[in-house]
């Protein structure tokens, strides 16, 4: 057995109840498959962990890196010093509040949220089911597909500050919502609940969207691949993948890191990418966008490692 780190003796002290891995690959946890050894990650199971956690990290002079379903994300190959905390499995919960409104905890599936908004018979998540990630991490960047973004029903964030486990909330014009952005990015902050505004609707009429995002997932979409979803964000105008493709850059590949054949706005890794060659990639992608267009693509993915 490797020995533990200084750093790594000291969180296994200090959180002793809370489940720890130490040098847990990070290819793990992310939907790229992509990434070395995270020196140390908590898995909390409710809020009361989370602030623990969050409180020991400024204790230890150290900023956690916070990883939701890790479906945006891309892990460095070397790894990750310091901590890594999981959410995937903790804040687990939905409820339904009056005038049309749902509670839903930041480490539900937006594919989950969906449905529960859906069998509540309230319309306005239809455009999530499918979407991978978490509602914590979908609020975060302000995530969307088909038309539909979450700024269009989330009217409250409860959120836990990343420097001292305190609670914060963001609520109206505090939520600062734009594209694939919100107030809780520049806040230092980890989403832990959300408010929803939903709208009555006909049953039939949401599962009828709801299936029509699904299958244009499935025909549209590399699913067959690991990915991290849309690489770029989409610029003023026009679509990433548009330029992508009308550079010529359909299935341009580095390593085992590809432009998708099958839509030009995703980059996939074949089997055995590294970050690497995710990364060499896009930079030649943006290169080449930038000399034939003049158009700056901005990533989408979150490069863990860059915060």
């Amino acid at each position: 057995m490797t020995e533990l780190t200084v750093f790594q003796q000291k969180l296994a002290s200090a959180l002793n109840h809370i489940e720890l891995r130490f040098n847990e690959p990070m290819h793990k946890h992310t939907s790229f498959r992509i990434g070395g050894g995270a020196e140390a990650m908590a898995f909390p199971k409710n809020r009361e962990e989370l602030a623990l956690i969050l409180k020991t990290s400024a204790l230890l002079d150290v900023k956690p890196a916070i990883l939701g379903a890790g479906t945006n994300v891309l892990a460095p190959d070397a790894g990750i010093p310091g901590l890594v905390v999981c959410l995937k499995d903790c804040l687990d919960g939905m409820e339904l509040l009056e005038n049309n409104r749902i509670r839903v905890m930041a480490g539900v599936t937006m594919t989950r949220a969906a449905l529960f908004a859906a069998n509540q018979n309230l319309g306005g998540m239809e455009f999530a089911h499918g979407i991978p990630g978490t509602v914590g991490g979908g609020v975060y960047m302000n995530a969307g597909a088909y038309g539909g973004e979450l700024s269009q029903v989330v009217t409250r964030v409860d959120a836990i500050s990343l420097s001292d486990g305190k609670p914060v909330c963001f609520q109206g014009g505090e939520l600062g919502f734009s594209y694939r952005h919100s107030a809780m990015m520049d806040a230092d902050v980890i989403v832990t609940d959300v408010v929803m505004q939903l709208t009555p609707c006909d049953p039939d009429a949401i599962r009828a969207r709801m299936d029509e995002c699904a299958r244009a997932r499935r025909e549209k979409q590399p699913l067959n691949f690991p990915s991290a979803g849309s690489t770029f964000k989409r610029p003023a105008g026009t679509f990433a993948a548009k330029l992508i493709d009308d550079c010529g850059l359909r299935g341009l590949r580095i390593g085992d890191a590809q432009v998708s054949e099958k839509h030009t706005g995703f980059v996939v890794n074949l089997g055995q990418a590294t970050a690497h060659d995710i990364l060499a990639l896009m930079d030649e992608i943006k290169s080449r966008v930038y000399e034939a267009t003049g158009v700056t693509l901005d990533p989408e993915v979150r490069i863990l490692g860059e915060d």
